[in-house]
């Protein structure tokens, strides 16, 4: 019996040549966008589950709020003294470790005999950093790698580059000229579902800060390993209450500093508190999902609307059969079975597809995926799941639908037994065009957004800025450097500041101002810069003077140091001034006293995710992290070369490296240029599955309508009258679908922009286009058989009457 139904299925989909294409291609795209989206998500949701302890470790989050301000500051950085004091103070913590970002402000040096090369993802970590996170040797021994303060662990690929066959362990690195570092371990290259990136770890207790408990001067990752059983929210409490012991009487009215316990799991998707990489975002994890089951369930609604369009070729073969004896169920069976081949010949040719188009994808997404990335077991449920449901979502109810015609009634009329199945396709076109004109709609704002956020005017003159690092370089050397630069052909100007202006990420305080009671407290972020950073980066000031070769000196004194700081807008704001009424004033940033020397107009110094918050910047020549060079942008190459040249000069125990403001800016916003990346394409992939059914239906209603069209061609009817009748029906549900989709993705898109403090408005016209996208496109599908339909020879479609 199975033989005869697989024989029978087999020899229809033959006979439909065009219907079996058409049917198995929407599916196989289906199913390869699905395979490919569901790679993607399972990468993003795996991240640090390889650890053992996964589940345990949590990461310590410090919040502070000002009664100066309305919003809660929280960072992903800790003083020193949280995890040595936790792990004796709070019962449920087992085990902690601090991590400091060694290459944060500036790529660490490395040499090895004369190969030199600049280190960007340098850590710096407690002993028992191997003892909470899982990272496997090669060659080395966790438990001892971190035996003296000058040892240093690196990865399979950092050993390659260096040692090239040779042994490493036991080999000396010297890191920034002045600490020579011996390899204790090596482990294998970090995975990319990690967040603790590394190409080398060195041993915490090699940094002074390590001897220090201190609860202030916050820049340690910090972890925690809690006991088994252990409650987080318990841990969090105690600690809190710990810390309100501690700080009680030291902080100033209405100012409070807690910390939160975050999962290591979700650290990667759900934090905003920033970390050592990037993050994600579960909302565009929730938003992916969606698109890869909308583009099977595409699939699936194709594959049924053609089937139940057949229905009218099919009403003979149906009655016929019952006639003959033929049970429902055995029709059923008949009739899922043709389902179940169409299915596994699509599916294979998905699992195929998605296998090749994987390099690209992994490109486009920037991530490394492969059918690697799936647990084997799981890969073979989902292929084995992926058969079941589409074979049961494309084909029961078809198979229901047919298998139910009455044989009376259609052997004893001329009805086609299809017209019950019209009111369901006309739904199911509509539901595939809501569905494109969506994403159409949402991939064109997502498209301005981005936009949007490239052109923005930040309030600094961003472009052709070249970015060098130069952490530790003191200033008698910086000085010559900058203005040996500056002297250089097609260089406009050079400064130089602690951080990039693009990311400004210290911490700081405005503890004392005139005006202002004892107990004053005003979190802002601050950087120190050389007195030529505003005009460089073409920064507006809104009262008072630029810093200048005085403000200079004054800093450099041993002693007595008296600051000029520039305060932007908010800051000002904060404080309860206007611009002219903060020149003059004194003030104290942590310390540091001065005199507010100017205002400076607003500008974005982090993500446009985020509003401007206070900023101050300063002169102190301490430490600078950025060289910043002015470039007319003009002979791009030879203004670089000179630089180089210069480089080495100055500098000629690192190797020259580079990079403009305008990449920097652009990799901030990564992981929304790759989302609409992404959506793009399955914008694309969602159009062209709708467009496969419309044109399956299109040929279905042109040959079910043959006789009419000829009839009316003898009656005098054009060839355009006769693409407008039969476009028409097509066009209608189209315009149908644009009415749907378009409120439904203005709400979806309004809330997507709520992540933004910096956001466009949403444009009326972007619904009219993704409308007019629509229509288009559903003509140029249906014109091509209408046209084909009205050229057609009436003498044959009337002869066979």
């Amino acid at each position: 019996m199975i033989k005869n139904y697989l024989k029978t299925a087999w020899r229809n989909l033959l006979q439909n040549k065009a219907t079996s294409f058409i049917s198995v291609a929407g599916l196989a795209v289906g199913i390869c966008c699905f395979l490919l989206l569901a790679t993607y998500l399972i990468n993003e949701l795996r991240y640090d589950r390889f650890h053992k302890k996964a589940d345990s470790i949590v990461r310590i989050i410090q919040n502070h709020k000002s009664p100066n301000l309305a919003e809660v500051n929280s960072v992903a950085v800790t003083p020193t003294a949280p995890v040595p004091v936790f792990k004796q103070q709070i019962a449920e913590v087992a085990d902690g470790v601090r991590i400091v970002d060694y290459s944060d402000m500036r790529p660490a040096v490395v040499q090895y005999g004369d190969k030199l090369f600049k280190e960007k993802h340098v850590l710096m970590a407690d002993e028992s950093f191997f003892k909470l996170f899982d990272f496997k040797f090669i060659a080395g021994d966790a438990r001892n790698a971190f035996g003296n303060s000058s040892s240093i662990v690196i990865t399979a690929s950092t050993a390659k580059k260096y040692f090239g066959a040779d042994d490493p362990i036991g080999k000396i690195l010297k890191v920034d000229q002045t600490n020579n570092m011996m390899v204790t371990g090596v482990v294998e290259d970090v995975p990319e579902y990690s967040q603790l990136k590394f190409d080398m770890i060195g041993s915490y207790a090699m940094m002074p800060r390590s001897l220090t408990r201190q609860w202030d001067s916050a820049n340690d990752y910090s972890y925690l390993l809690l006991k088994p059983g252990a409650d987080r929210a318990s841990a969090e409490k105690k600690i809190n209450t710990y810390l309100d012991n501690l700080f009680k009487g030291n902080v100033a009215a209405g100012e409070k500093i807690w910390y939160t316990l975050e999962p290591l799991t979700s650290v990667h998707l759900y934090s905003t508190a920033g970390g050592l990489e990037p993050g994600g975002n579960i909302k565009y994890i929730y938003i992916l999902g969606v698109v890869a089951v909308i583009l099977l369930v595409l699939a699936c609604v194709n594959f049924l609307n053609l089937v139940t369009a057949r229905s009218a070729e099919r009403s003979k073969e149906i009655g016929v059969r019952k006639v003959m004896g033929a049970q429902r169920k055995q029709l059923f069976f008949q009739f899922i079975t043709e389902a179940g081949i169409i299915t596994l010949v699509s599916l294979l040719a998905g699992v195929a597809f998605a296998s090749l188009s994987f390099p690209s994808f992994s490109n486009f997404s920037g991530q490394s995926l492969s059918f690697d990335t799936w647990n084997l077991d799981w890969l073979v449920a989902a292929v084995v799941g992926l058969f079941f449901i589409v074979t049961l979502l494309a084909g029961t109810y078809p198979s229901l639908y047919l298998s139910a015609f009455k044989p009376v009634v259609i052997l004893k009329t001329k009805s086609t037994g299809a017209a019950g199945g019209n009111t369901l396709r006309k739904s199911l076109v509509v539901f595939q065009f809501v569905v494109s004109v969506f994403f159409i709609i949402s991939t064109l704002i997502a498209g301005n957004q981005l936009r949007y956020m490239q052109n923005l005017n930040t309030g600094m003159d961003r472009s052709q800025v070249m970015v060098l690092d130069i952490g530790g370089m003191p200033y008698n050397k910086l000085e010559p450097f900058k203005n040996a630069i500056a002297q250089q052909p097609g260089i406009t100007g050079a400064t130089a500041s602690y951080n990039s202006p693009v990311n400004v990420t210290g911490g700081y305080s405005i503890n004392s101002a005139d005006g202002k009671s004892s107990d004053f407290n005003l979190p802002v972020t601050a950087t120190p810069v050389e007195r030529s950073f505003i005009k460089t980066m073409g920064m507006t000031l809104v009262a008072g003077r630029d810093l200048d070769l005085g403000d200079e000196q004054q800093v450099q004194k041993d002693s007595l140091r008296q600051y000029s700081f520039i305060l932007n807008e908010t800051a000002v704001a904060a404080m309860g001034w206007k611009p002219a009424q903060a020149i003059g004033k004194r003030m104290g940033l942590n310390g540091r006293l001065g005199t507010i020397k100017a205002v400076a107009k607003d500008f974005n110094f982090t993500s446009l995710h985020s509003k401007i918050e206070p900023l101050v910047v300063f002169p102190e020549y301490d430490w600078f992290g950025k060289l910043l060079v002015k470039t007319e942008g003009k002979n791009t190459a030879s203004t670089i070369a000179s630089v180089e040249t210069q480089w080495h000069k100055f500098y000629p125990d690192a190797p020259f490296e580079y990079h403009f403001l305008d990449q920097e800016f652009e990799g901030m916003y990564k992981t929304d240029q790759r989302t609409g990346a992404i959506l793009k394409a399955f914008t694309l992939v969602t159009v062209f599955i709708s467009c496969l059914g419309l044109f399956g239906l299109a040929v279905f209603s042109t040959r079910q309508r043959v006789k009419e069209i000829g009839i009316r061609k003898v009656l005098g009817a054009n060839v355009m009258s006769i693409v407008g009748l039969i476009s028409s029906d097509f066009l209608k549900l189209v315009l149908i679908a644009v009415v749907i989709s378009s409120p439904l993705a203005w709400y979806a898109m309004s809330e997507w922009l709520q992540d933004f403090a910096f956001r466009i408005e949403i444009s009326w016209w972007v619904f009219a286009l993704a409308g007019g996208m629509a229509i288009v496109i559903a003509f140029i599908t249906v014109g091509y058989q209408s046209v084909k339909a009205a050229l057609s020879n009436p003498v044959k479609s009337l002869r066979s009457e």
